[in-house]
């Protein structure tokens, strides 16, 4: 076979494929980004980004330029049968010291996909935008895919393809995996515009059972989303929009700039048969495409990303390609409960009062429990609520050694296993320690022992329901691997299931 172009192409360069493209930088591994279009996507289609997001961006290095380009949701004012009443879209969670993000983010789309941009140019690379994947073939070694780029037809040669290509996913057709679901009877104009004359301190949205019209105020920007049910296909025109406000909103006085995108929208609930076909991999909307509602496809796909990209790593660097089956076995079970959560929101869409959301939207309580990589992450009666392995790792507020404030998220991030020792001596936790995996031991709240860390407070015990002897490892993307009082528990998880007898 010829010699290789590159480890990974990633099909797509939408947020999926960015933020796999940032992780496999700081990895070290070699890839190629391609996206078919000519350039960026212009528009907010997604715009809120969920607290669980924002912890893989704050891992990622990027949060802190999202957050200066976004900002909170406003409230809702919704109008009906003359009436204005003023709600809020999400239930308000200050931060605690386990999780420091209790809110979404608004960001527009185009804004958050921007900043990844950036950063990823930051790193020595881009997209190669016009460039489309025109056919592949796979074999035991690698993928060849042929490529039409604004040079010509090309060839590459890579050890694994990732389609992050979008619902209609050129590669999922071409792995021909199923994508059932529905399409629902829903239509919608959407667009991004400036609009004079109205305040941009809410979300305001007109109410009529079948024909809605919600103008949501972009952070960071001066444009407002508009989201316009009609009944029947349209073409949407600078008229149209221009229409549809005026004779919703009943209101003359209101100027609707030139919009800077439209689209039409319709609604699906659809999830892929499988995520994996030999070297072939689909992740985001490729293998999940959802209503809008809660703010969900995504904050999903970007955790797609999240969990596929170390795991690609790994198996480059040896471990066994088992790992790489534990990518669809974890994220299909997600996407799924995703997919329901989102339909249940659009149904509300039917209520006046329907655009509240809760705690469930966040997806900090989505867990990998019973997985393949946490297979006795299954609670114990009476213990529903305790951590095990497969849940997300909380963050925690502690003092390191020299006596500095730091939290356990700092620790974690980058692209490192960490293994902690709660109450145990480094010559303890070295025995259960392998090559690649970042190590510090842990001195529980008053104990006085000399450690990398002190629990001040005791928040690392709160938040992991932990007991002194304790051997805490924790994933790259945030999730407990595994919890064990038995360093021979914590060598076998590492050899058995992430390969890491050399370093990562």
């Amino acid at each position: 076979m010829p010699p290789f172009d590159t480890d990974i192409l990633i099909v797509g360069a939408g947020a999926a494929g960015l933020t796999l493209a940032l992780d496999l930088a700081r990895r070290g591994v070699d890839f190629r980004l391609i996206e078919r279009n000519a350039s960026p996507f212009p528009g907010s289609r997604g715009k809120g980004l969920q607290p669980r997001s924002l912890e893989v961006f704050e891992d990622l290095g990027v949060l802190a330029d999202l957050q200066a380009v976004g900002g909170p949701y406003p409230t809702v004012v919704t109008y009906e049968g003359g009436q204005a009443a003023r709600t809020q879209v999400h239930e308000v969670a200050p931060p605690t010291p386990a999780e420091p993000y209790g809110n979404p983010l608004m960001v527009p789309q185009f804004q958050t996909e921007a900043v990844l941009r950036r950063h990823l140019a930051a790193a020595g690379h881009a997209p190669a935008f016009a460039t489309e994947l025109t056919g592949f073939e796979q074999d035991a070694d690698g993928v060849t895919a042929r490529l039409h780029t604004p040079e010509g037809e090309v060839t590459v040669r890579a050890r694994y393809l990732v389609g992050t290509d979008g619902g209609r996913s050129f590669v999922r057709h071409a792995l021909d995996i199923g994508f059932p679901g529905e399409t629902l009877p829903f239509r919608a104009v959407i667009g991004d515009m400036p609009i004079a004359g109205l305040g941009f301190d809410a979300w305001h949205r007109w109410y009529t059972p079948d024909a809605q019209l919600a103008l949501c105020p972009l952070a960071g920007t001066d444009l407002f989303q508009m989201v316009a049910q009609v009944a029947d296909e349209v073409t949407p025109t600078w008229d149209l929009v221009r229409d549809l406000v005026r004779t919703r909103t009943g209101r003359d006085d209101l100027v609707v700039g030139r919009p800077t995108w439209l689209s039409t929208l319709r609604v699906n609930l659809r999830l892929a048969d499988r995520y994996r076909v030999g070297r072939v991999f689909i992740a985001g909307d490729a293998a999940h495409v959802h209503p809008p509602t809660g703010g969900q496809g995504l904050n999903t796909s970007v955790q797609d990303a999240y969990n596929l990209g170390w795991k690609l790593a790994a198996v480059l660097r040896g471990a066994p390609d088992t790992l790489l089956d534990s990518y669809e076995a974890e994220r299909r079970p997600i996407a799924a409960h995703v997919l329901g959560l989102s339909g249940r929101l659009l149904g509300q869409m039917g209520q006046a009062e329907g655009m509240r959301r809760g705690r469930e939207t966040r997806e900090l309580d989505l867990t990998y429990r019973g997985g393949p990589l946490a297979p006795d992450g299954r609670p114990n009666a009476g213990e529903s609520g305790r951590v095990r392995a497969g849940d997300r790792a909380p963050d925690a507020p502690c003092l390191a050694a020299n006596g500095t404030h730091t939290r356990l998220f700092d620790v974690y991030q980058g692209p490192h296993f960490t293994l902690l020792g709660y109450g145990v001596d480094a010559a303890t936790l070295a025995t259960a320690a392998r090559p690649g995996v970042k190590t510090l031991t842990v001195a529980p709240q008053g104990s006085g022992q000399a450690a990398d860390l002190v629990d001040e407070g005791g928040h690392i015990r709160d938040g992991y329901d932990l007991a002194a002897g304790t051997l805490l490892l924790v994933r790259p993307d945030g999730y407990i691997a595994a919890l064990s009082q038995d360093a021979g528990a914590i060598r076998d998880t590492l050899d058995q299931w992430l390969g890491l007898t050399t370093s990562a």
